[in-house]
């Protein structure tokens, strides 16, 4: 299946992993670009922002926990975020801390909030519609791992 086929398929957790992805890239981009400030607390934020992405790099990436060295604990813990409810509590939380780092100062911070929302919305959808959790086959879903291994 395509990329394109895949979105034709208007399933929204289709749409929330690869929201999923582009969020993980703001978050990592843009946790560097304001670690670099003067202000702690935006600081801190921006490191919370960097370990945001990587979570989501394993969340997103199923091929990845097979292929990078991890604790058992961390795989496990990665593994309990595998329905669209769970996913969409996740993606919540994170963006919940992410719009609190405007308590210190607005920031780009904030575009990372808002994709982050929009993933959360997307994976609420798709478990509110009663849509099944589908991985993206480019991403490494549907047997792409156990091709490879």
């Amino acid at each position: 299946m395509s990329l394109k086929e895949e979105f034709a398929t208007r399933n929204f957790s289709i749409y929330g992993q690869w929201l999923g992805i582009l969020a993980m890239i703001l978050c990592f981009a843009l946790g560097i670009a304001n670690i670099f400030t003067f202000n702690v607390f935006l600081i801190i934020f921006s490191v919370i922002a960097l370990v945001s992405s990587f979570v989501i790099l394993f969340i997103e990436v199923p091929l990845l926990l097979r292929i990078c060295p991890t604790s058992s604990k961390f795989d496990a813990a990665i593994r309990q975020v595998s329905t669209n409810y769970m996913r969409a509590g996740a993606y919540g939380v994170m963006a919940t801390v992410q719009w609190l780092s405007i308590i210190a100062r607005a920031s780009s911070l904030i575009a990372a909030a808002v994709i982050l929302s929009f993933t959360g919305i997307c994976y609420l959808l798709a478990g509110v519609k009663g849509q099944a959790f589908v991985g993206s086959k480019t991403l490494g879903g549907a047997g792409v791992a156990q091709m490879i291994v």
